[in-house]
């Protein structure tokens, strides 16, 4: 910061310290808007506090969608499964998935591939004792929890003790600092696409101060920096496939949602 702006920031500190009835999130919002802060720092300060508002189940990878092997499928089947998925980590269950008895490892299975002769080791051999956590658990205790047990992935467990889901230390990251991708993850297209005139194909991460300056709108939130937070912020939940706004003369259409976030938006005239 510059000496102007680190004098602004000190100022709205010490107004802070000063008043009780200021919020550490209306600090953070008053320090972007006058500059002291730069908008991705803010962004980020504002989803750490937030952490502690949303719990596993918000973010977690549902039961349906698990990537998950049966012990008894051996470690060829285990293989499949990273080659086609690229996840580095693969649970394993017995009977259903409610009896997860492990994880095994991609790096844990080397040992066994180079030089293997056909003879594979039963996957219950090398497997690696799961995390299991409730499905309750807020997001700053779950990051607390990967960094004190050493895990990246936590079974998240119901209120009857079955599998409810699963959630890796990337996706707790990804609510502080946006989506993380890797090299296995594949090409997305543009964030926003005409797909025909006046009809545009939206990302729901796409920010909304972008979106006001591609479309000419003057859509505003103290809360939220995306079009699909704004969305969801306006409608009080995560809107589901389907549910249409009508903003500033245009129709915003869901075109693709998931129980936690707004994933693709059609924007056209109302008319």
């Amino acid at each position: 910061m510059d000496d102007d702006s680190d004098s602004r920031f000190w100022n709205v500190l010490g107004k802070f310290f000063g008043q009780k009835s200021v919020s550490i999130e209306d600090l953070i919002l008053e320090a972007r808007a006058d500059g002291s802060l730069i908008q991705e720092d803010a962004s980020m300060l504002l989803n750490i506090l937030r952490l502690e508002k949303k719990q596993v189940f918000d973010i977690m990878i549902p039961r349906p969608d698990i990537v998950c092997a049966e012990a008894d499928d051996g470690i060829p089947a285990i293989c499949d499964l990273i080659k086609a998925h690229g996840h580095s980590r693969i649970p394993i269950y017995e009977g259903n998935r409610d009896n997860i008895l492990g994880v095994v490892y991609a790096k844990d299975l080397l040992a066994h591939l180079v030089g293997a002769c056909g003879e594979y080791p039963d996957p219950r051999s090398i497997m690696r004792a799961p995390l299991f956590i409730p499905e309750t658990l807020n997001l700053k205790k779950m990051l607390l929890e990967f960094r004190s047990q050493k895990k990246h992935m936590a079974v998240a467990l119901d209120e009857y003790g079955g599998t409810s889901g699963l959630v890796t230390l990337e996706d707790v990251l990804e609510e502080i600092v946006g989506e993380i991708e890797d090299e296995h993850d594949p090409s997305k297209p543009e964030e926003i696409q005409e797909t025909k005139p006046g009809v545009f194909l939206v990302s729901g991460r796409f920010p909304l101060e972008d979106l006001n300056a591609s479309l000419g709108l003057d859509l505003e939130s103290e809360q939220v920096e995306t079009i699909g937070g704004f969305l969801t912020e306006l409608a009080g939940r995560v809107p589901r496939q389907g549910d249409a706004f009508t903003l500033a003369g245009r129709r915003f259409t869901i075109r693709e949602a998931d129980r936690r976030q707004i994933r693709w938006i059609v924007i056209e005239p109302a008319a």
